[in-house]
């Protein structure tokens, strides 16, 4: 079997979309798959291309089995609605022309842009192959709910493009199953709607002693350490936890608040840091894929969160299963599905986004509680419901089915 994927994120770069390919791809091709990704240079989340790369038409690489064909496109940090439109446009033409080359079975591209969608949707034409839409985010619904842009005729030419590629789609993943109950709503065939949600790599991520020499550099010996790692966008509402956690210097001098990531937001989430005199936080830009256990092994807690939206509602971030994985409770600031998993494994403690009391209430909670312990089992038990290999065994499954009905 070939398999063509399109995605605009892959390793080196390390966030969420970036991940689950490469893992999907790489049990994919275990079981005699030919797996060939387009993507762009690595450049995510600062616009600046990763040493080692130039931005030139075509560069091919082989990574674990996956042939990886990096093309041309217009980069940009990750910021500003007008440059970003441009950095997916451009990608979803030369990933276009470059696929036409390739020899394929099946042409799978991956959401949460849908400019991607649109160039899987016209390899499938012109190749004559089943083509199958991976939506990890509703978008655009989740531009409005960040505040990134109002309804206008642009979100309604977007709204009518994202319904058509769902209409067009061989078969359509979804990673939530809200994702599938919405997407139904809107008159699309929910026989054709697969879930096949994140999960996390348990050979990658397990439980291991904190890094004594991280834990130095950044001194956080003697210290319970809430950790955010991830993207620093508007989505993840993080002036919020910094206006909050102001009371905590005083109150609880032992917490400290460890943020890793680049994003749209880290300028000013440092500015906002430097102006409220927190002196419990520390920032530090994005680590390579190789040291994320690392960092995850220093901390105490895993923060999640999001700001308060009912799109939201619909999503589970990755992050909780690597989280898990480790066997650190989670502090969810995230109601819905995910919140639905958190207390259904007793993984950590839930609390209403945006609301300041009842973080304030839950980090608390979440460390001083007897139950601490129990978090990490229920987050043993989490992970192991949610093992990536199991999740591309069942997902390739689908991309069978998906070859063998068309």
């Amino acid at each position: 079997m070939k398999i063509l994927f399109i995605t605009d994120n892959f390793p080196p770069e390390v966030n969420a979309p970036a991940n689950r390919t490469y893992e999907h791809c790489k049990e994919w091709v275990k079981t005699g798959a030919e797996v060939t990704v387009i993507t762009c240079v690595p450049n995510f989340p600062k616009g600046k291309i990763y040493s080692g790369y130039q931005n030139k038409w075509k560069q091919e690489e082989m990574m674990d089995g996956i042939r990886v064909i990096r093309v041309w496109s217009y980069i940009t940090a990750n910021e500003g609605f007008v440059k970003r439109i441009l950095d997916y446009i451009s990608f979803s033409i030369t990933s276009f022309l470059a696929g036409l080359f390739i020899k394929t079975d099946i042409v799978i591209a991956t959401s949460p842009q849908f400019f991607t969608a649109i160039s899987g949707r016209w390899l499938s034409f012109f190749k004559r192959k089943p083509w199958l839409f991976e939506v990890r985010d509703l978008w655009p619904e989740s531009i409005i709910a960040v505040g990134a842009m109002k309804r206008n005729k642009a979100i309604q030419v977007f709204e009518w493009l994202e319904k058509r590629l769902y209409k067009n789609a061989d078969r359509i993943v979804v990673v939530t199953d809200t994702f599938k109950e919405k997407i139904g709503a809107r008159g699309i065939d929910v026989n054709k709607i697969a879930v096949h949600k994140n999960g996390a790599n348990l050979e990658v991520y397990q439980p291991i002693p904190k890094d004594a020499e991280l834990e130095l550099s950044l001194n956080l010996k003697g210290k319970k350490v809430f950790a955010y790692i991830g993207t620093h966008g508007m989505a993840h509402c993080l002036d919020f936890v910094l206006n909050s956690i102001v009371e905590f210097q005083e109150s609880r001098p032992d917490f400290h608040f460890l943020f890793i990531g680049d994003g749209a937001e880290r300028k000013k989430l440092l500015a906002l840091n430097k102006k409220l005199q927190l002196t419990n936080t520390t920032f530090v830009s994005s680590v390579p894929k190789a040291d994320v256990a690392r960092y995850l092994s220093v901390m105490d807690v895993a923060l999640v969160n999001l700001k308060k939206s009912d799109t939201f509602k619909t999503v589970i971030p990755s992050k909780i299963f690597e989280a898990a994985a480790m066997h650190k409770p989670i502090l969810l600031g995230l109601q819905g599905e995910t919140e639905g998993i958190i207390n259904k494994f007793k993984a950590g403690v839930c609390f209403e986004p945006e609301n300041k009391a009842a973080f304030i209430k839950s980090s608390i909670d979440i460390i001083d509680s007897e139950n601490y312990s129990n978090y990490q089992n229920g987050c043993h038990t989490l992970a192991n419901a949610f093992d990536r290999k199991k999740i591309a065994a069942d997902m390739l499954f689908t991309i069978n089915e998906c070859i063998k009905n068309n």
